[in-house]
């Protein structure tokens, strides 16, 4: 019953994720000339997360991305059934979102918020997508890793968590409209198709390349401080 009511907490999750995050970037459209659409977009995203830190993060650790799900497994915090069971969840909660994203905005004209190489990135290149995802990842998972691994950093980690996904926004939507999340993207580009669905790969591919790299730094990071704290004493 436990495992379950995780699954349940991450399906909510990444369905709150989807559905206002995905459905502000289309509500409010990502105009580099205004900018505001950026912003507003950015804000989505990371204020959902702060909202569900603080509602599901005592239930399943509110991951709500397969990517953190993934560090999280490296760094043996998760076992490989919960592995999958979060990935699933996530992945269906993923999907209600953009189910809900159709009776809003009518599933025939819906973008679903899908990731894409953006058209204002001149120089955008499937290559340096990939790049800037395994950066923007790596910075999102890095800072989620670090806040939580210090129990007195409980009162302030949605905050972090949730602003340091403002930030990586802020920089990405130019050039993808930022993933870092592969259950954010796949059903996204499934629903909307076309040439989301052709460059999915690279918004699955990316973020759990950065997940994992994130992961590996900090544990390396954290071997050599218990290290110079050893020879201290």
């Amino acid at each position: 019953m436990e495992h379950l009511k995780k699954y349940i907490a991450e399906v909510i999750g990444t369905f709150v994720l989807v559905t206002f995050g995905c459905g502000t970037a289309i509500a409010v459209g990502c105009d580099s000339e205004i900018g505001s659409g950026y912003v507003l977009t950015a804000l989505a995203f990371g204020l959902v997360i702060v909202a569900m830190a603080y509602s599901i993060g005592n239930i399943s650790g509110c991951h709500i991305n397969p990517a953190v799900s993934f560090a999280m497994l490296i760094r043996k915090q998760l076992s490989p059934v919960d592995f999958v069971g979060y990935v699933v969840s996530q992945l269906v909660g993923s999907t209600l979102g953009c189910v809900a994203l159709g009776i809003l905005f009518g599933f025939d004209n819906c973008s679903f918020g899908a990731n894409q190489i953006q058209s204002v990135w001149e120089n955008g290149t499937k290559g340096g997508a990939l790049f800037i995802e395994i950066i923007l990842t790596f910075v999102f998972v890095l800072a989620i890793i670090g806040v939580t691994s210090k129990v007195e950093n409980t009162a302030v980690s949605g905050v972090v968590i949730g602003l340091t996904l403002t930030l990586v926004h802020i920089l990405g939507i130019h050039f993808t409209g930022t993933s870092v999340n592969p259950a954010r993207s796949l059903m996204p580009a499934i629903f909307a198709g076309g040439d989301a669905l052709s460059q999915v790969w690279i918004f699955i591919v990316g973020p759990l390349v950065g997940g994992a790299l994130a992961a590996l730094v900090y544990c390396f990071l954290e071997k050599k401080d218990v290290v110079q704290q050893k020879s201290k004493k």
